[in-house]
């Protein structure tokens, strides 16, 4: 399940994105549709927060092949020391992604984002309250202050947002990348992560066109 397009629109505009045969240089993401994805303040960032391009990451806890990709954009981190990494938590598969998507970002507060991020993906079977705090017992979470923090604005502005850039851009499911001016959806490999963000500092490299 590979599929590559370009986006298209602006936040004004509507969802859209191009068939694979046009060209992502061609269609200039909008800077209000980026800055929605990449400086979004209730958003983990990973990596470098100044790098020079940022890949948004959309996922689903429950989804299969976010789980098999953990490594590989961990190892994106650790392998280039300009990218700057958004974690869009996006709960498509039901009300343990919800759930375990109010735990994630609830864990923001503490410090300790990554360890219950890369700790839930590698559990077996499903995500859910009861493997959700589980995790977050085991990676030393205050559950105390993790409860309450779970209920905060800013976790719930999180899962509107998402939802509403997924919309918006006409987003078909997890995990979906995107970088520069491009998108990719389903299971990727780390060559082709490494392909598209360097594309993705090609077309950024470009001046704007008048």
């Amino acid at each position: 399940m590979t599929r590559r397009h370009a986006l298209l629109s602006g936040l004004a505009t509507g969802a859209a994105f191009a068939l694979p045969a046009l060209a992502a240089e061609e269609n200039p993401m909008p800077p209000e549709l980026r800055k929605a994805l990449e400086r979004d303040p209730n958003a983990p960032v990973l990596g470098n927060p100044n790098g020079d391009i940022t890949l948004t990451e959309f996922f689903d806890y429950n989804c299969p092949y976010c789980r098999v990709m953990v490594k590989d954009v961990h190892q994106l981190i650790t392998d280039d020391k300009n990218l700057r990494v958004v974690f869009r938590e996006w709960p498509v598969f039901g009300e343990g992604s919800i759930f375990t998507t109010r735990v994630s970002l609830a864990s923001l507060k503490q410090g300790k984002y990554w360890q219950f991020h890369s700790a839930m993906m590698a559990i077996k079977g499903k995500a859910d309250e009861r493997s959700a705090m589980r995790t977050a017992e085991k990676v030393g979470l205050d559950l105390t202050r993790l409860k309450k923090d779970m209920d905060s604005d800013q976790v719930y502005a999180h899962m509107d947002r998402s939802t509403e850039l997924a919309d918006h851009m006409g987003l078909v499911g997890t995990p979906t990348f995107i970088a520069g001016n491009e998108g990719l959806f389903g299971k990727q490999s780390l060559t082709e992560l490494k392909e598209m963000i360097a594309r993705g500092r090609k077309a950024l490299a470009k001046p704007a066109r008048r």
